[in-house]
This record gives structure tokens, C-alpha cells and sequence, in this order.
């Protein structure tokens, strides 16, 4: 099939994110100027650059009780965010925290979640996750959006820490399959990441 995105495809839900996939889940904690925490997976996540190491979140829509979403008005409010690492063993808590929650909910409590505290900022991490990305906010980048009450926002962060359980390391290497990630596919489905495989990078010429 092809359908144009700006006009009815037909099916029960909407394709795209089920083919923009597998997603590493963004799990930002962020705190606001008032010392509340917050923690939400966003799957539109990613690193985008190695010097200096950076990601983004981004995010659509409003927060049900009005204004940003909590972490995005977190990060803008206090300039600093956590990305924790999502596992298998840690699905149905962060599936938890993706509930529309009253701002003031600290999702740590609902989810069952214990706090450890980060080194260089001061939202708190995810204990039992195994790796973190302390981050730095730099700027956020509004989208367009095809409705005028929403927005479609980029939030960019530096990274200037990061945690790595040593259990995941094997000879200086990180395993992803001791590491139990979890990604989003489209839907309501996720992926476990426990099947791998190597590629050399070829180089130039190519060997035929």
C-alpha cells in the first residue's frame, strides 16, 4: 500500500512509529525548581553526536493538567536530566511511570522504584537500572505540528556523566545482553535485545 501522510491510511492505527523501529527508550528522571521529582520513558530517543556526547528526548502534546509535559518543563526549569537505561527486568516499572500523573506524583514511590543519588546534578537515578547519562540541558527545538493547541518539541542535553554498573563490562566491553535492554516497536509492543550479531566496518576499497 502508500498512502500520503497528510490524508487517511485506512488502518486501525497509525504505521509510522511501527516502522521507525526498534527505539531505545529515553527513562529521564528530572526534578523541578521546587525539588519534585519526576520520571517518564520516552521512545522518541537517541544519541545524536560523540564530541561532546549528546541525546534528545522529544515530545508531543500537553500535559493533561495543562502547559509542558513534566520533564520537559523540569529540564527547562532546572537545565539537567537523567537518562536511565531500561531493562527487562525493570519493564513493568517503567511502563508505570508512563502514566499521566498529577505534576506533583513522584513516579519513584508509584512504581515501587528506589532513588540513588547522581554525581554532578540533582535529579536522582533509578538504582536498579545499570547504566545512567547524567545530562546537561542545551536547547529544545519546536517542530511543526498539524494542531495548533499542541506541540511537537526536541529536547537536546549534553552528556556529562555516566554510570556503568561494573557487572556489565566484560573485558572493558559493555554487554548488552548482561544489560537486558528493552527498546519500543510500534503499538503497544517493546522488544528484549538478547539476539546480536558483529559487522566489521568495510573500508575503502571494497574487498569483492
Amino acid at each position: 500500500m502508500f498512502y500520503c501522510t497528510d490524508e487517511p491510511h485506512g488502518l486501525p492505527h497509525n504505521p509510522f512509529n511501527a516502522l521507525v523501529t526498534p527505539r531505545p527508550i529515553g527513562w529521564i528522571s528530572s526534578v523541578d525548581q521546587d525539588g519534585n521529582v519526576n520520571l517518564a520513558p520516552y521512545s522518541f530517543f537517541n544519541a545524536v553526536a560523540y564530541s561532546p556526547p549528546q541525546v534528545m528526548f522529544a515530545t508531543s502534546g500537553h500535559h493533561a493538567e495543562g502547559g509542558l509535559k513534566d520533564s520537559v518543563r523540569n529540564v527547562r526549569e532546572t537545565r539537567e536530566f537523567v537518562v536511565n537505561l531500561a531493562t527487562w527486568s525493570l519493564r513493568d516499572a517503567m511502563n508505570t511511570t508512563s502514566t499521566t500523573a498529577p505534576s506533583d506524583t513522584d513516579e519513584f514511590d508509584v512504581a515501587g522504584l528506589e532513588k540513588e543519588p547522581s554525581e554532578m546534578v540533582a535529579p536522582p537515578r533509578v538504582k536498579a537500572s545499570p547504566a545512567h547519562l547524567e545530562c546537561r540541558y542545551t536547547q529544545s527545538v519546536e517542530l511543526p505540528c498539524t494542531s495548533e493547541d499542541d506541540t511537537n518539541l526536541v529536547v537536546f542535553g549534553e552528556v556529562i556523566g555516566i554510570h556503568i554498573r561494573d557487572d556489565i563490562l566484560v573485558d572493558g566491553l559493555v554487554d548488552m545482553e548482561k544489560a537486558d535492554v528493552i527498546g519500543r516497536l510500534g503499538y503497544m509492543d517493546y522488544v528484549r535485545v538478547s539476539d546480536m550479531f558483529t559487522m566489521d566496518r568495510p573500508s575503502w576499497p571494497l574487498n569483492k
